[in-house]
């Protein structure tokens, strides 16, 4: 009960970062469209959709293995826990290109 909980709240988290990067990396893309000279930052952000896409696939199979027994809770934290670190490290790094204004 405890240990599903624990993976539950982990794919959760996990999720939600990737999510995060997903739409950070959608925001660039249309800021990038819309500006004369953003073809560079739009082809980081293409380059970069895989990264999201594994990650949030990731995580949401991790969300679906916590529906299984006690091993497919521990598969499920494992997994989260690599596909929401990758996320966010993805995202800071994509966010530390690009900022403005410090």
């Amino acid at each position: 009960m405890v240990l599903n909980l624990i993976a539950i709240l982990v794919a959760i988290a996990a999720v939600l970062a990737a999510l995060g990067h997903a739409g950070y990396l959608a925001m660039l893309n249309s800021a990038a469209a819309k500006r004369a000279g953003g073809t560079p930052i739009a082809q980081y952000v293409r380059s970069r959709w895989p990264v999201a896409g594994v990650t949030t696939a990731g995580a949401l199979l991790a969300w679906a293995l916590t529906n299984g027994s006690g091993f497919a809770d521990v598969l499920a934290i494992l997994l989260a826990a690599g596909s929401g670190g990758v996320a966010v490290k993805a995202l800071q790094s994509t966010q530390q290109r690009y900022r403005t204004g410090e």
